[in-house]
């Protein structure tokens, strides 16, 4: 089969695409960045221009829809959980909604896939500022506190927390070579958060913290 442009310009435009979400995620040093994108936008897109000349005369269609599957499995390898929060959710959306631009662009519609390639960076670049102001309004963050064991630790803590104005709760308690260590699950804003810590450093009865 002859190639022609207009066989060019869907991998260009996915190139472009993928370039595009893959500068952004590289910026913020994420798993998934600059090759990556481009890769996943133009595999995408060539799948798609490929399913109705390989396909099935009946369900040419099938080839382009077990591309939603097989980025899913991409999308998991860069989604890890830690100790108290799972990382990477961000990173696999981005990978899922890149195939789907791709996918957008071997199918011909280029310029769906460049508006909603726009859309796609305003929500990536310039939402964060958005999402970091709620984040002020608003924390939850895991404390870890060590005291010397003695009766009524977690009352004193509880006081502590009641005095910031802090929503708590207690997740796990061990004792060790006297000392109890309990992991508490905290919210509320950030200036309150700042507030318990600074009565943490200065309490004689803490060992140690972290969050």
């Amino acid at each position: 089969m002859p190639i022609s442009w207009s066989h060019a310009e869907p991998l260009l435009v996915a190139m472009l695409i993928g370039a595009i979400i893959g500068a952004e995620r590289e910026y913020r040093t994420k798993s998934a960045g600059f090759r990556t994108m481009m890769l996943i936008s133009m595999g995408a897109c060539l799948y798609t221009m490929l399913s109705p000349l390989i396909g099935s005369d009946l369900a040419p269609e099938r080839i382009a829809s077990n591309i939603v599957v097989g980025i899913g499995f991409v999308g998991a390898g860069v989604i890890f959980k830690g100790q108290d929060h799972t990382h990477g959710l961000t990173t696999a959306a981005s990978i899922w909604v890149t195939a789907a631009l791709g996918m957008a662009a071997g199918a011909g519609h280029t310029r769906l896939a460049l508006l909603a390639t726009a859309l796609v960076f305003v929500v990536m670049a310039l939402l964060p500022a958005i999402e970091h102001r709620i984040d002020l309004l608003n924390q939850q963050r895991t404390y870890r506190i060590s005291m010397k064991l003695a009766n009524g630790e977690a009352q004193h803590l509880e006081h502590l927390f009641k005095q910031c104005r802090l929503r708590h709760s207690i997740h796990t308690q061990r004792r060790y070579d006297g000392v109890v260590e309990t992991t508490w699950y905290v919210d509320g804003p950030l200036r309150r958060h700042q507030q318990l810590v600074k009565l943490l450093m200065h309490d004689a009865h803490v060992l140690s913290f972290s969050y």
